[in-house]
């Protein structure tokens, strides 16, 4: 068996303190990116948005359950339903995931792991498909 599969992604990252890293250096991306910018309705104040992030990355990879406590079911689609998710949105979300990634973790392992949820969630929550919205009644 190896380390992999005997210990949590969680576990091996050293704990909460990487998911806080990884979610600072995400944010430090997104609050200079126009188009990701513009979708955080309060902007003086990220860290209700960090801490929540950090708290269902964390659980998500195997530590305590506290996302769940605080805020219940993830719901993660449902949740971001209320702002445009489309093809830029995912693609630019995805780079200041990338570039956290990088600078957080040497281990290629880890990386590939966290990447490799990263794509697949990202464009999960994409609630626009990127075709032109008719404002016609179809006959």
């Amino acid at each position: 068996m190896s380390n992999t599969d005997e210990t949590t992604l969680f576990e091996r990252v050293g704990g909460m303190e990487f998911f806080i890293s990884l979610v600072d250096h995400f944010y430090a991306g997104v609050v200079g990116d126009e188009v990701l910018w513009s979708l955080y309705p309060d902007q003086s104040d990220l860290e209700g948005a960090k801490h929540r992030l950090a708290l269902f990355l964390g659980q998500y990879w195997g530590g305590p359950d506290t996302y769940n406590q605080e805020r219940g079911h993830p719901k993660l689609r449902l949740r971001h339903m209320p702002f445009h998710v489309g093809p830029l949105e995912r693609d630019r979300w995805l780079v200041h995931m990338a570039a956290a990634i990088e600078a957080t973790t040497t281990d290629a392992t880890i990386r590939a792991e966290l990447t490799a949820y990263f794509v697949p969630a990202a464009e999960h929550l994409r609630n626009d498909t990127g075709l032109p919205i008719s404002s016609s009644r179809p006959n």
